[in-house]
This record gives C-alpha cells, structure tokens and sequence, in this order.
C-alpha cells in the first residue's frame, strides 16, 4: 500500500521529469535553434547546473546546441512538523543538473 508521503513524493517526481523532458524537446528541436548563451542561461535560470561539452574552439556566442540531456534532480526528504503528532515529510530538491552539447565549429 502507498503511504500519502510516497504519493506525493511520486507525483513531485514525475511532475519533475515531464517538465525537464519539455525543455529537452524545446531546446533540441531544429526550428528552436539558438545561441548556446540562450539556451544555457535559460536552464541556469531554471535552477540546473549545467555541464558543458563541446566540439570545436569558436567563442561560446557562436556555438550551436546540439542536444540537451540528462537531466538530474537530487532530492533531501525533510520532515516538516505540524504538531500534535502530524509530522510529515516533504521532498526537496537540492540539486540539479543536466549536460548542454555544443557545437562551436568554425
């Protein structure tokens, strides 16, 4: 049987992935194309560290985004504590990342 706290925790969880899957699908598709400084700033503002690879030594405003992936969310479950007993737990996420590729060819 799933305890209210799992459902939750599961639900934040998939809420997660299918708004990183959005952005990936956003940012990877040709008729999105645009500057690698865009595309990062973007996820940076969304709150992931992102990891950069990249192929090609042009300066980073001429790079290209060639796909988005691995987006990894950690999560500290913290026990909030209501009183009388009701103590409940609640995910929080403390960290995030996802790895940007580039291509910064000449």
């Amino acid at each position: 049987m799933m305890t209210r706290t799992f459902k939750f925790h599961l639900a934040l969880t998939l809420a997660g992935a299918v708004a990183a899957l959005g952005m990936l699908l956003s940012l990877a598709s040709p008729a999105h194309a645009e500057s690698a400084i865009v595309a990062i700033g973007q996820l940076e503002a969304q709150g992931f560290d992102v990891k950069i690879d990249r192929i090609g030594s042009a300066p980073l405003d001429q790079c290209v985004v060639t796909s988005v992936r691995n987006p990894r969310n950690q999560t500290q479950v913290v026990e909030i504590d209501r009183g009388r007993g009701r103590d409940i737990l609640v995910p929080i996420v403390v960290n995030r990342t996802i790895t940007v590729s580039l291509n910064c060819a000449r």
